[in-house]
């Protein structure tokens, strides 16, 4: 028998059984488009953190004060993370302990481009009239204009003549007093006056003020100044991040006198903190997955199920066809393509439904892991994946059909015809 002839004779028997086919079909449809959904809010969150760690700076690497599994002075932008910018880290006082010793050390290590200390604290600023206490950023001016992710909107960057003067976030200027900040306008930080020369565009340190660590050292409580809170390190390339963040690492032990279990620092930068991240959106894509795939599970003991509930109904009809000539390969594949029509059916409708759920995942508002724009989860379904998803579901329906089939071609003729 050929096998468009065995095609067609499958998609008569699928058409003659309507209901019992359909009710197997969506819960394949159930099962595809629950991973779909899943996986694509997975790629969204990947391709989330690739976009914001890019807008971090590739060839940034930031040593903080404190051992363990820091995060370093990098932060994911507003709504993205604990907190605003590239500059904050931990804020001065006891643990604020690298040194200019320490910057001055680095800048030996091969293909770095500059080293610059930050600090970073509260303080109370004042603005026509009212209080705010806000996050202040002390920063080297000369380094911070090479190796700050941000964009001043309006005004100008710190130069190194500036003292004081400051740049704020856009939430400062815009939301933070009744009455927005301007450029050139005077702020009143801890009893000390300040000109606002520069507003930063939204999505980096929208709620902090930075100004020249000098000045930060004034207005910030407990800051020494001999210490940072955080060292930022500008590598000559992306490509020498991981290299100079080992030798930093080395230097600064070997400089500091700690060992590995002694160590006082963590060195962190994009890159790492990307992998880090990824590494956990795709575990829990993978864990949420093996949870939608149950309901697969299911749909392929219903396709099993109807598969052997055709081979009942249609016993006579296959002993029929066996007495005229047709060959137990040819039963076979009549009862494989059945439930590979059945698989691919739900799988095509299920890939179509998780595509739409997805699309309005972020219109529903859901949140996940704080890493999407608007606070709602970002989605993204490749065509790889609905090709996948299509292809998975048949192949199920094949593996599920297999046995039935097998069954059913093994049947003597005479056996067949004389089945009530």
């Amino acid at each position: 028998m050929r096998p468009q002839n065995s095609l067609k004779l499958a998609l008569n028997s699928l058409f003659h059984s309507k209901l019992r086919s359909w009710l197997t079909i969506t819960g394949i449809v159930i099962g595809v488009a629950s991973v779909v959904a899943i996986v694509s809010i997975g790629a969204g969150m990947q391709e989330s953190v690739e976009a914001r760690m890019g807008r971090m700076g590739a060839d940034i690497i930031t040593v903080t004060a404190g051992g363990g599994r820091a995060m370093g002075g990098f932060r994911l932008p507003e709504g993205g993370g604990p907190g605003g910018g590239m500059f904050g880290g931990q804020s001065s006082g006891a643990e604020a302990n690298l040194t200019v010793r320490d910057a001055q050390a680095l800048k030996s290590v091969s293909h770095i481009a500059r080293v610059g200390g930050t600090v970073s604290g509260r303080a109370e600023v004042y603005y026509i009239g009212e209080l705010a206490t806000l996050q202040i950023s002390g920063v080297d001016p000369a380094v911070w204009v090479h190796v700050t992710t941000g964009t001043v909107e309006r005004g100008r960057a710190l130069g190194a003549g500036d003292f004081n003067s400051v740049v704020i976030g856009s939430r400062v200027a815009e939301s933070t007093f009744k009455q927005d900040v301007m450029i050139n306008q005077l702020l009143t930080i801890e009893g000390k006056t300040f000109k606002v020369v520069g507003i930063l565009a939204a999505g980096t340190d929208d709620s902090a003020i930075i100004m020249p660590i000098d000045a930060a050292r004034t207005v910030i409580e407990d800051a020494d100044d001999g210490n940072f809170d955080s060292l930022v390190i500008q590598a000559e390339s992306a490509e020498y991040v991981e290299p100079v963040s080992e030798a930093v690492e080395a230097k600064l032990m070997l400089s500091r006198h700690v060992t590995e279990r002694t160590k006082d620092f963590s060195v962190s930068s994009a890159v790492s903190l990307q992998a880090s991240m990824s590494e956990v959106s795709s575990t829990m894509t993978l864990f949420l997955g093996a949870i939608a795939a149950v309901s697969l599970l299911v749909g392929a003991i219903g396709i099993a199920n109807t598969m052997f509930t055709s081979v009942l109904e249609k016993t006579k009809e296959i002993g029929i066809m066996k007495a005229i000539g047709a060959r137990n390969r040819d039963i076979m594949a009549i009862f494989l393509f059945n439930a590979a029509l059945v698989g691919g059916a739900g799988g095509l409708l299920g890939a179509v439904l998780g595509t739409v759920v997805s699309m309005f995942l972020p219109t529903l508002g859901v949140r996940v892991m704080g890493l999407s724009n608007g606070g709602s989860v970002l989605t993204s379904v490749s065509p790889e994946l609905f090709a996948f998803a299509v292809l998975f579901s048949t192949v199920i329906g094949v593996v599920a059909g297999v046995v039935p089939a097998y069954q059913t071609s093994r049947l003597k003729p005479v056996d067949a015809l004389r089945y009530e």
